[in-house]
């Protein structure tokens, strides 16, 4: 049986995962779900926001949606999402972005970079040492080439190399192994890149990136499609996959059934997609479009008056009523 870890995590997670979780549960109600709850909310009960345990239970399922967790600025606090990516080698962050004459997959290196979370702290100096490794570079860009392979397209690769050393080392191997595998690749400046394409999206397939820079740029990009809020990611490892939301737990907005589900809903196509239901995943984007554009409902921050849940519910009668 296929199992499905869901994880609510904080704020606004308890509300988009759950409509989230239904929709897949129209689609697949043969599948075990079952709760893992970890977050800041975790660590006010526990002390600990991710302990073994809740790793042990993420590791037995075939796949996991995530939602979004606070992380608090206490600098003994352990990041939920850095541990979980490392605990289960998710090296691969996937950010697609689609719109009209557009189709974009950013490919952002998951598990080092500045977010290595090897860090110093003192009185009057912080310091956060960014590691770039060849072997996270090539599977991270190995990644890269086999969606440009799929897709047919063509590979960009965003950097920083006139100013940082350990760029050079990543552009360096990005370069050759897309020279052997044979595939269409040219390179920009990732704050050029960044302006370019929100300019010319059409001109962009596949960018592989560097962990921060791959999530600056991701959430840039979600600009040309109306913002985080309607913005899904895939981590993927070799043996473990986690889909979730872009944006945070907004924790403003929190409780108030206000918040846009869609980037959960797509996080939920993704772990379908990933999971060989290729014909699910479209069935849930063909339903947000037209609870969209035929029915026209909307959330608030896509200027409409829907609630959470509401627009949930429209998207299973889309589902229902194909």
């Amino acid at each position: 049986m296929t199992k499905i870890a869901v994880v609510e995590g904080d704020g606004i997670g308890h509300e988009v995962i759950p409509v989230a979780r239904k929709i897949l549960e129209t689609l697949h109600p043969e599948f075990e779900y079952f709760p893992v709850e970890v977050g800041y909310g975790k660590w006010e009960q526990t002390g600990c926001p991710c302990a073994d345990q809740q790793i042990t239970e993420l590791k037995t399922a075939d796949a996991v949606l995530f939602g979004a967790v606070t992380t608090p600025p206490m600098k003994d606090y352990q990041s939920v999402v850095l541990r979980i990516r490392k605990a289960l080698d998710l090296y691969a962050n996937l950010r697609p972005v689609r719109g009209d004459g557009f189709d974009i997959m950013i490919v952002r290196e998951n598990t080092e970079g500045l977010y290595s979370g090897i860090e110093e702290f003192s009185p009057d100096r912080a310091t956060t040492l960014r590691v770039v490794t060849r072997a996270g570079s090539e599977r991270i860009v190995r990644s890269a080439i086999r969606l440009v392979h799929q897709r047919k397209g063509h590979l960009t690769i965003g950097h920083k190399a006139n100013v940082l050393k350990s760029d050079v080392l990543f552009r360096d191997i990005c370069n050759s192994e897309a020279q052997k595998a044979g595939i269409e690749c040219n390179d920009r400046f990732i704050d050029a890149l960044a302006l370019d394409l929100l300019q010319h999206p059409a001109a962009y397939d596949v960018v592989v990136t560097t962990n921060i820079f791959g999530d600056i740029l991701s959430d840039v990009a979600s600009f040309l499609v109306g913002g985080l809020g309607l913005a899904p990611s895939a981590n993927i490892g070799d043996r473990y996959a986690l889909f979730e939301p872009v944006h945070g737990s907004a924790p403003d907005i929190a409780g108030k059934n206000i918040a846009n589900p869609i980037a959960a809903i797509r996080s939920a196509a993704m772990l379908l997609e990933y999971l060989g239901d290729s014909s699910g995943a479209a069935r849930i984007e063909s339903s947000i479009n037209r609870a969209l554009d035929q029915e026209g409902i909307r959330t608030r921050d896509l200027g409409g008056s829907a609630g959470t849940r509401e627009f949930g519910d429209a998207v299973i009668r889309e589902i229902c009523g194909e």
